[in-house]
């Protein structure tokens, strides 16, 4: 019989006098690795972006924005099926990008400037997950999107509310994980329900007012309906992300060559029918969400949960904005969970600073390296919402996700004879195929030039900060051919 409370049973550390001589354990199953998945893939952002979504494809194209978001993510996670099948690591990319360009050459500042960038994108990613979580408060607390400092006017109560949500949230998660495997089970039926609340409150909407019709749009050019397909696909885009976490944990999943292909797979499809659904069932309830979409973020979150209280009333909008905002706390819940994980595994690697390697004595966690996350995120709650997950989308495009999807071609020619024990189906077409989608993406973004600055200082700081390391270690480029050798 399936045991609910073994599903997040993801970073269990046994008992050990020596922080330095604790190992992982191998304990994830399929559906625990599924369930991981999704409670970070669905986080506030399809709530909150549903409007938006609309507003820049249109009617008629917003469901293919969720359609195209979805087969870019499967193209992209047959690329990390691939590795994580062939790497089962803790650290996720931290280690394919070690094995693909090599631990003893460029492998080693690649893998660093990973580290590195996600110790930014992965706070702006549970950043953007408070920063929605505020705005639905303000269902509740009208007065949330004032200024608190009037010499400060970018500043607003919700910026200190989002990081007093980050911070609350690095303290759950700082005790034991048998508490934390039962709060996040708790966390993930509150999201299962938050889904099911709007897909049944947008068909009942528009059952009650006249039947599901899309209300007709102007013929577009094709340039422009291009243009808004792809501003809605990078929308939808960000809200898959999370497909590929239980590769962070690969050094805890039970029969990795075939678990973790399978759960990647498995989110992608059951999320995708959880978005097609909740598009169609808004879409006609969202008649004025062009005109709203400009507006600040506390209208747009009124406009989901405006539909929940036109089917059943006011007391269903509020019950609807509060299981959002559980949402919200589940996905970030998730993310700063997993992705503690990856500076604690560098850092244990000796690529990556030594401080951040610690196990809690007690808890037995990377409790350094989730601090350090959770203090970061915090930090960026002060951005706003389109700022914030513009820098992660690029960020993460550009140092991560093409590095993996270029390396994953370079790995098959370079280390032909290499056990894959999955095998990317229609090879090289995902790879090529997710690398356009991205490229697609970048494209057509607004102000495109501002989010490859703020990823290409990410780049130079790192790189910099990698070569006075290994200069001083003597790594990689600095390092003598017997030193590379022997991989000291």
């Amino acid at each position: 019989m399936y045991n609910p409370v073994s599903v997040f049973s993801l970073m269990s550390l046994p008992q050990s006098s020596s922080t330095g001589s604790a190992t992982l354990e191998r304990r994830i199953g399929l559906r625990s690795a599924v369930l991981f998945n999704m409670l970070e893939m669905i986080g506030v952002g399809p709530f909150i972006t549903l409007p938006l979504v609309i507003a820049s494809a249109g009617f008629r194209l917003s469901v293919w924005a969720w359609v195209v978001g979805a087969m870019i993510a499967i193209a992209d996670g047959l690329v990390w099926a691939e590795l994580g099948a062939a790497f089962p690591r803790a650290g996720g990319s931290y280690a394919f990008l070690r094995e693909i360009y090599g631990p003893d050459r460029a492998g080693n500042w690649l893998s660093f400037l990973y580290v590195w960038q996600l110790s930014f994108s992965a706070p702006l990613s549970i950043a953007s997950g408070c920063i929605g979580l505020s705005s639905f408060l303000g269902m509740f607390w009208p007065g949330l999107d004032a200024t608190p400092i009037a010499a400060l006017p970018m500043l607003h109560y919700s910026n200190f509310a989002a990081a007093g949500a980050c911070l609350v949230m690095t303290w759950l998660l700082y005790r034991n994980l048998k508490t934390v495997q039962w709060m996040a089970w708790v966390m993930f039926i509150g999201v299962m329900i938050s889904i099911a609340g709007v897909i049944v409150s947008g068909f009942a909407h528009a059952s009650a007012t006249g039947g599901f019709q899309i209300p007709p749009m102007p013929a577009l050019p094709a340039s422009l309906a291009i243009g808004g397909l792809a501003q809605g696909t990078l929308l939808t885009t960000y809200c898959y992300w999370g497909y590929y976490n239980i590769t962070f944990l690969g050094s805890e999943v039970r029969r990795p060559e075939r678990t973790i292909p399978r759960a990647i797979l498995l989110s992608v499809l059951l999320v995708a029918v959880f978005y097609v659904s909740m598009d169609l069932a808004v879409l006609p309830s969202l008649r004025d969400a062009a005109a709203h979409s400009a507006e600040s973020a506390l209208v747009r979150v009124r406009l989901v949960a405006e539909i929940a209280h036109s089917a059943f009333g006011t007391w269903a909008g509020y019950l609807m904005a509060a299981l959002i905002i559980w949402t919200a706390f589940a996905s970030v819940f998730s993310l700063l969970l997993g992705y503690s994980r990856v500076p604690y595994a560098a850092a244990r690697d000796g690529n990556y600073f030594s401080y951040l390697g610690a196990v809690h004595p007690k808890h037995h966690i990377p409790h350094r390296s989730l601090v350090a996350l959770g203090l970061v995120g915090a930090a960026f709650c002060f951005f706003t919402l389109t700022q914030v997950i513009t820098m992660l989308v690029v960020t993460r495009i550009l140092l991560q996700f093409f590095l993996q999807q270029a390396g994953v071609i370079l790995l098959r020619i370079q280390r032909p004879e290499l056990e894959r024990p999955f095998r990317i189906p229609l090879y090289p077409l995902p790879p090529l195929a997710a690398m356009g989608g991205f490229i697609f993406l970048l494209m057509y973004r607004p102000k495109a030039l501002g989010g490859l600055a703020v990823a290409g200082l990410i780049a130079v700081s790192g790189t910099v900060i990698y070569l006075i390391r290994a200069r001083r270690l003597r790594q990689w480029p600095f390092a003598r051919g017997s030193e590379l050798k022997t991989g000291s």
